[in-house]
């Protein structure tokens, strides 16, 4: 599903620049979780994600699932494909590379500046070490008996959950001012009915 406003530019460029990060190849889901991090850490600075994408939670934690389809190289509209190949090459099965040089034109200087401090903060981890940080936080907690017990592999995950603290192991960039983020998640909450009725 394709949310409202996502944006496959900056989803590019968000994933060119991780690879970069990582020496020009990345794990595919190292990156789905290195930006999870970064559109939570933006929504609870700024009141809105980066991308806009739709997050489902799988067994090994949340995905933004049209950005997934960009690594892929699956169901894109023909421009997007073209733009993808431009900047992005599968390696393997788990891997992508950067094929350019990331433009920054795409982004804000918050979407820039979150980017950077998350992989400051988790850039050091594995891939399966980010999927066990995960699972501790609300977004995806709430579906964990579900991701067990049931037939389904993946449940779509509420932006309005990520604004919820989790009860343990919570990383400090995640431990905002409570006025601020109220009034982040109030912001939030305005766009999204502003955006409904356009």
């Amino acid at each position: 599903m394709i949310m409202k406003g996502f944006n496959y530019r900056k989803a590019i460029q968000i994933l060119t620049f991780f690879a970069h990060k990582e020496g020009g190849v990345i794990n595919n889901m190292k990156a789905y979780k290195l930006i999870w991090l970064s559109d939570r850490s933006h929504l609870r600075n700024f009141g809105r994600t980066i991308l806009n994408d739709t997050y489902f939670a799988f067994k090994n934690g949340p995905v933004p699932s049209n950005t997934r389809d960009i690594i892929k190289g699956k169901g894109l509209p023909d421009n997007e494909q073209q733009r993808r190949d431009i900047f992005l090459e599968t390696v393997g099965d788990y891997d992508f590379k950067a094929k350019n040089e990331i433009d920054k034109i795409v982004f804000s200087e918050t979407d820039l500046s979150i980017m950077e401090n998350i992989y400051q903060n988790f850039g050091d981890k594995t891939p399966f070490q980010l999927s066990d940080i995960s699972h501790f936080y609300p977004e995806w907690k709430k579906f964990e008996n579900s991701l067990k017990n049931t037939n389904s592999s993946r449940f779509e995950m509420d932006y309005n959950d990520f604004f919820d603290n989790p009860t343990q192991n919570n990383h400090i960039i995640f431990t905002e001012n409570p006025e601020i983020l109220a009034l982040t998640k109030d912001i939030f909450a305005e766009n999204t009915i502003i955006e409904n009725l356009i």
